[in-house]
């Protein structure tokens, strides 16, 4: 007897998996998972069987969408780039990398300003800047409830199948707005130290709730990830995309790129570059350049011998 079905969450080596057939059950992955070094992930889709004395056992994993490194998980739809207008200051290059990351595999980033409540200008700076590279964007105040109904109304018309997650720098106050969302979360949330300015991280295993329980809807079957965080976004440790990637990864690059007078433009400084044009232009936002041009240096310094899966 074998069943189709889904991870939700894991610990201790145990894997919950909401089956078709059976509801929810606990399982451990078959022995060659071990042997073969092969990798469950919460949010795989799995079959499970059962062994000589009738307990479940993981015995395939299907076929991935994506799969993120940390927090290690498989199945996004769609990520909430989460940065805040002010305490802590925006957070640019990290937002930016989260944002690369998730388009380049698939995922659709939707970038959500907070605490517009302490620095309006800044929060409509950050609106104006990532949308007009293509994404959808909301502000809020997660304390005034401003414009967190716009960000749940986009969440019932556009991911009532899909799984969704929310990230940023530490301390913009992601769980915070996620509770406003979904009121029975009660997710713990940090405060912000008051010398760095930073938050402290609370949530840590990854872990699906259903959007249809957080919601009250039956017609909604996605689900929302509760995750320990983006923080891990190491370029020179781990291989998140390649350097020939990068320029496709900034998707207000993608209509410009192969314009450029030089074939192997790196879109850094060179002559009759149509990035560096749309810039000038006002066409792409120089912000983002200067995330690109780290992002770049990085790569570019990275051996390849030095990478890890």
């Amino acid at each position: 007897m074998e069943t189709k079905g889904r991870i939700l969450e894991s610990s201790g080596g145990l894997y919950t998996v909401k089956t078709d057939t059976m509801g929810l059950i606990k399982c451990k992955p078959r022995g060659k998972f071990r042997n073969e070094h092969l990798k469950v992930l919460v949010g795989d889709y799995v079959t499970v069987s059962f062994d000589e004395a009738d307990n479940p056992c993981i015995e395939t994993v299907l076929e991935r969408k994506n799969s993120l490194i940390r927090p290690s998980m498989a199945n996004l739809d769609a990520l909430f780039c989460v940065v805040a207008s002010a305490r802590p200051a925006p957070a640019m290059l990290t937002l930016d990398k989260l944002i690369t990351i998730a388009d380049h595999i698939g995922i659709e980033p939707i970038i959500v300003v907070t605490k517009s409540d302490l620095e309006e200008k800044q929060s409509d700076t950050l609106e104006e800047t990532y949308r007009s590279c293509g994404f959808p964007v909301f502000s809020c105040s997660s304390v005034t409830g401003k414009g967190v109904d716009g960000i749940k109304a986009y969440i019932t018309e556009n991911c009532a199948d899909k799984t969704i997650a929310f990230a940023g720098a530490s301390g913009v106050g992601k769980s915070t707005l996620i509770n406003r969302l979904f009121p029975g979360t009660g997710l713990e949330t940090g405060s912000v130290a008051e010398k760095t300015g930073r938050g402290r991280h609370t949530t840590r295993a990854v872990s699906l709730l259903s959007l249809s329980s957080l919601l009250g809807s039956e017609e909604i079957s996605g689900y929302l990830a509760d995750t320990p965080g983006f923080s891990m976004l190491d370029f020179a440790a781990f291989d998140f995309y390649r350097l020939e990637d990068l320029p496709n990864a900034f998707r207000e690059f993608r209509p410009h790129l192969g314009n450029c007078r030089y074939q192997k433009c790196t879109h850094l400084k060179e002559d009759g570059c149509a990035v560096l044009d749309a810039i000038r232009s006002g066409i792409i936002p120089k912000s983002r350049h200067d995330s690109y041009l780290d992002l770049y240096a990085t790569l570019k310094a990275k051996p390849r011998w030095e990478k890890k899966e």
